[in-house]
C-alpha cells in the first residue's frame, strides 16, 4: 500500500515536471514568435523607421544559459555555431514572454530591427532571460548572381503556383513570372549598392526607390514592387523568409506581378553579408 501511495505521488510529482517544463519552454517560444511579429512591422526605433524583416530563425545552438556564459564569442564556439557576428541581451525581471517583449521593444529595439541576424535563440531561468541573435557564415556555395536569380524566380513561381496566406491576406494561386533582364540589372545593382555601401534600403544611396531604378534601367511599368533580404546564404531561406513576411508574401503572389528580375551581391566587409534584391513589375 506504502509502496503503492509513493509510486503515485511520483508520478503525480513527475507530471507537474513536466508541465512546469513545457510552460518555460513556451515562454521562450511566445518570446521568439513576438520578436519576429515585431520584426514584420515598420517600427519606430532609436527616430528612424525599421524595415518589414523577415523572421528569424530558432537554432538550438544559441539557446545559451541565463547566467553567466563568460564570453559570448567562446560560448559559439563551444557550440559549434560557425558565427561572423553575435549579440546578446541580458533581462532580469521580466516574469513572462510578453514582460521580456515589452523590455526588449523600450531597450534593445535597434539589435532586434537588426537586418544582418537571421537566427536566434532564447533562454530563460525564472526571471532571468537571454536571447541571443547572431549571423552565421555563408556556407552555401553560390552560382553567379544571375543564376541564383533564375532560381528564386524558379521558387517564386513554384509559390504562386500554390494558395498562400499572407498575413490577414488570402491569395488564390495565380499565373508564374517571367524572367525580365532589365529587372533584373536593376535589381543586381541595388543588391551590390547595398553590400558595397553596407545599407539595407529600399531607396538607394542616391535617394532612388524601386520605381526609379527601373525607369532609369529603361523599364517603363505600371507597376513596380522590391522584395529585398540580407544574411541569408541560399535562395530556399530567402523564399522561406519572404513568404513568412505579411508585405513580402504579399508581393510575391500579387496576381497584378507579371515579371521579375532578382539578384544577389556579396561583400565580407559589410554587416550582413550577402544582399538580396527582387523586382516585380508590369509594363
Amino acid at each position: 500500500m506504502f509502496v503503492r501511495s509513493l509510486v503515485k505521488r511520483l508520478g503525480a510529482l513527475s507530471l507537474g515536471l513536466a508541465l512546469a517544463a513545457t510552460a518555460m519552454a513556451s515562454e521562450e517560444s511566445q518570446l521568439v514568435e513576438s520578436i519576429n511579429a515585431y520584426r514584420s512591422q515598420v517600427q519606430r526605433c532609436a527616430g528612424q523607421a525599421s524595415h518589414e524583416l523577415p523572421p528569424l530563425a530558432s537554432d538550438s545552438r544559441l539557446i545559451l544559459s541565463a547566467g553567466n556564459i563568460g564570453d559570448l564569442q567562446q560560448a559559439m564556439a563551444r557550440a559549434a555555431y560557425p558565427m561572423v557576428n553575435v549579440q546578446a541581451i541580458s533581462l532580469s525581471g521580466p516574469r513572462d514572454a510578453q514582460s521580456a517583449m515589452k523590455a526588449v521593444q523600450e531597450s534593445f529595439c535597434q539589435v532586434v530591427l537588426d537586418p544582418q541576424f537571421v537566427d536566434v535563440g532564447v533562454s530563460r531561468e525564472g526571471r532571468e532571460w537571454r536571447i541571443v541573435l547572431a549571423r552565421p557564415l555563408l556556407t552555401a556555395r553560390l552560382g553567379d548572381w544571375q543564376a541564383e536569380g533564375q532560381k528564386l524566380l524558379d521558387l517564386i513561381n513554384t509559390a504562386r503556383s500554390q494558395p498562400h496566406q499572407c498575413g490577414n491576406q488570402a491569395f488564390a494561386a495565380t499565373t508564374p513570372l517571367a524572367w525580365n533582364a532589365t529587372l533584373a540589372s536593376a535589381a543586381q545593382g541595388h543588391a551590390r549598392g547595398m553590400a558595397n555601401n553596407n545599407f539595407f534600403d529600399h531607396k538607394d544611396r542616391e535617394g532612388h526607390t524601386p520605381g526609379d531604378r527601373a525607369e532609369l534601367a529603361g523599364y517603363i511599368a505600371q507597376q513596380i514592387g522590391e522584395n529585398i533580404a540580407a544574411g541569408q546564404d541560399t535562395g530556399r531561406k530567402v523564399i522561406d523568409g519572404w513568404l513568412a513576411s505579411a508585405g513580402h508574401c504579399a508581393n510575391l503572389m500579387n496576381p497584378q506581378f507579371r515579371e521579375l528580375g532578382a539578384a544577389y551581391a556579396v561583400d565580407p566587409k559589410s554587416d550582413a553579408g550577402i544582399y538580396w534584391t527582387a523586382m516585380l513589375g508590369t509594363q
